[in-house]
């Protein structure tokens, strides 16, 4: 059996801590056994490692999003990567021509897919593995997995089975998405599950249901039209066009941590990050990713969460209305975790002329680099705060410590890596202080040191 975990997620729910780059899976404010912090990506990763799963594993993943997974389950996680974000649809199709035509999987071999956040107990993944007998003894086209509701939620789709129920399985006879409250306790009068995301089908299915669709089986080819996928979910495009399905119910714990509501639900801790909560505040979850102290005086049933991005204070009720009321504010995210570590904007200013300042603050992993790249429209000014590190200016290495400020010109090669854990100021001048302006000429700090080592040897030749 394959696995494909579905990462994706613009990250407006769980804002200020969740951006366009960090969506919520990668947010770490839930507590695991050891008491340490960790994020719902690597829950749900450390879980597949007790199953024994994660070398079937496969996460796909929007381009923007791959320096999270790395940094935060490793480099080596194989990763499918969508040029573009276009629903579950497209993602899903992209994944199943991977294994077709790059893996080279049995047509006849299960897929599982699953959402990369589910909040679940051990059991579950129990009844993941049981979705291959399933598919296999009923000859279905789609297996699901239904959770038994705990309480009529209009948040969830629910999965309306036939009469005839099956103790190991059950047919489905049709969905229901987000009814009403008083619709969805008549759905569960009726013994209907809530759909919880996670699909099994053969790999032969979904093939044979792009050809039909005319698109390329190929993954090089398909990944070239990826953007003439329809955008569109794979629930629309397959499950609601599929004839035999069926759904195996799931009795345990399971939660969609989704809104502030929700996550603080299951934290482990009412506080994280600096500040103070009064002993006459009830019910209060402080989560602060900011340097300077936040306290909560008198308050009841609020969350209270402040980063980067900027500042949110919530009635925990209210929480869920924070993506309708973040509606058409734009902003470049204040908070990035990448392969190497993690920045933070510090200040961001634009000035009549065109011109820009941006400064951040600056966490390279001991070990790890920046790539060795230049620009054409910014100029930089460097200042080491804290650790060792090499740093490579123009073909030539040298040690920095804290103290040191290094200045990159416009077009200047530039790149550094940390001995010991590294953290820099970095203020950025020029006209445009964008991605799209960033050359980069090595990735491995091997490539640079053997680059600029050559380039001496080069220069003593000369001499």
């Amino acid at each position: 059996m394959e696995l494909i975990l579905l990462s994706g997620g613009s990250g407006k729910r769980l804002w200020p801590l969740s951006n366009d780059s960090r969506s919520k899976q990668f947010l770490r404010v839930l507590k695991n056994k050891n008491g340490q912090l960790e994020s719902m990506v690597e829950r749900v990763w450390r879980q597949l490692g007790n199953h024994n799963l994660q070398e079937s594993t496969i996460i796909a993943t929007y381009k923007a999003q791959v320096d999270m997974i790395h940094n935060q389950l490793g480099s080596f996680v194989p990763l499918i990567i969508e040029p573009e974000r276009r629903d579950t649809f497209p993602a899903i199709a992209l994944a199943a021509t991977y294994l077709y035509s790059i893996k080279g999987t049995n047509l006849d071999e299960v897929v599982g897919i699953l959402p990369v956040d589910p909040y679940v107990e051990e059991q579950f993944f129990n009844k993941v593995l049981d979705l291959e007998g399933a598919l296999r003894s009923s000859n279905a086209d789609l297996a699901l997995i239904g959770v038994q509701p705990t309480f009529p939620s209009s948040k969830y789709g629910y999965i309306v089975p036939n009469n005839d129920l099956n103790k190991n399985f059950i047919e489905v006879s049709h969905f229901k998405e987000k009814p009403s409250v008083e619709q969805a306790e008549k759905l569960i009068d009726n013994a209907a599950l809530w759909n919880c995301g996670v699909f099994g089908f053969k790999l032969r299915y979904i093939i044979s249901k792009l050809e039909d669709m005319g698109l390329p089986i190929n993954y090089e080819e398909l990944l070239k039209q990826y953007s003439t996928l329809p955008k569109n979910s794979f629930d629309y495009e397959v499950v609601e066009k599929t004839k035999k399905i069926i759904t195996l119910p799931y009795e345990g714990f399971w939660k969609d941590l989704g809104t502030w509501n929700t996550l603080t639900e299951e934290m482990g801790t009412n506080q994280i990050g600096k500040g103070v909560i009064s002993e006459d505040s009830t019910n209060i979850h402080l989560v602060n990713e900011l340097d300077i102290p936040i306290t909560v005086l008198g308050l009841k049933d609020t969350v209270v969460a402040a980063s980067p991005d900027g500042i949110l204070v919530t009635d925990k009720v209210a929480s869920p209305k924070i993506k309708e009321v973040l509606k058409g504010f734009d902003q470049r995210p204040m908070y990035e975790e990448r392969r190497w570590g993690w920045y933070r904007v510090l200040d961001h200013t634009r000035f009549d002329d065109g011109k820009e300042v941006l400064t951040k603050r600056v966490g390279v992993k001991a070990n790890k680099s920046l790539s060795y790249q230049k620009h054409y429209a910014r100029s930089e000014v460097w200042t080491i705060i804290k650790g060792e590190g090499e740093f490579a200016l123009n073909d030539e290495i040298r040690i920095v410590k804290p103290g040191d400020v290094l200045i990159i010109p416009v077009e200047a090669k530039h790149g550094i890596k940390a001995n010991t854990d590294l953290e820099f100021i970095e203020v950025q001048t020029g006209s445009q202080l964008i991605e799209e302006d960033i050359v980069r000429i090595f990735m491995t700090w091997k490539e640079v040191e053997v680059h600029c080592n050559s380039q001496m040897f080069n220069s003593f030749e000369l001499d």
